[in-house]
C-alpha cells in the first residue's frame, strides 16, 4: 500500500527589514551624546562630508579611523554588450568612489 504524501505550505522566507541610518539620525545621535543642538550637529556632520568630498575630488585619500578608506579610482575604457541586443559598445573612462573597510570594522561586524 502506498502512503499518500501531503503537501504542506512552506511558508516564505521571514524578511527582515533593512533599516537605513542617514546622517539626520547620525547627528540625533551626536546631539544627544555631546548636549549639542540637532541642528549644531548636522551642520558639523555636513561640512565633514563636504571636506570628504572635497579631498577626494582632489585625488586624495579619505582615511576614517575605525572605518576605512575612501578614494577615488580610474576605470579604463573598454568593450562591452547591450543586453538587450548583444551589440557591442564601447564603455568610456570614468572614475569611481571605492571604500575599502578597515579590519576593525572587519572584525566588529
Amino acid at each position: 500500500m502506498a502512503r499518500a504524501t501531503t503537501k504542506t505550505a512552506t511558508k516564505p522566507a521571514a524578511t527582515t527589514k533593512t533599516v537605513t541610518v542617514t546622517l539626520k539620525h547620525l547627528a540625533a545621535g551626536l546631539a544627544d551624546k555631546h548636549d549639542i543642538s540637532k541642528r549644531a550637529a548636522d551642520e558639523m556632520l555636513n561640512e565633514a562630508v563636504a571636506m570628504m568630498v572635497k579631498a577626494l575630488k582632489k585625488g586624495e585619500r579619505v582615511k576614517i579611523a575605525g572605518l576605512g578608506i575612501l578614494q577615488v579610482r580610474k576605470r579604463a575604457a573598454r568593450m562591452g554588450r547591450n543586453p538587450a541586443t548583444g551589440e557591442a559598445i564601447k564603455i568610456k573612462a570614468s572614475k569611481k568612489v571605492a571604500f575599502r573597510a578597515l579590519k576593525e570594522l572587519k572584525e566588529a561586524i
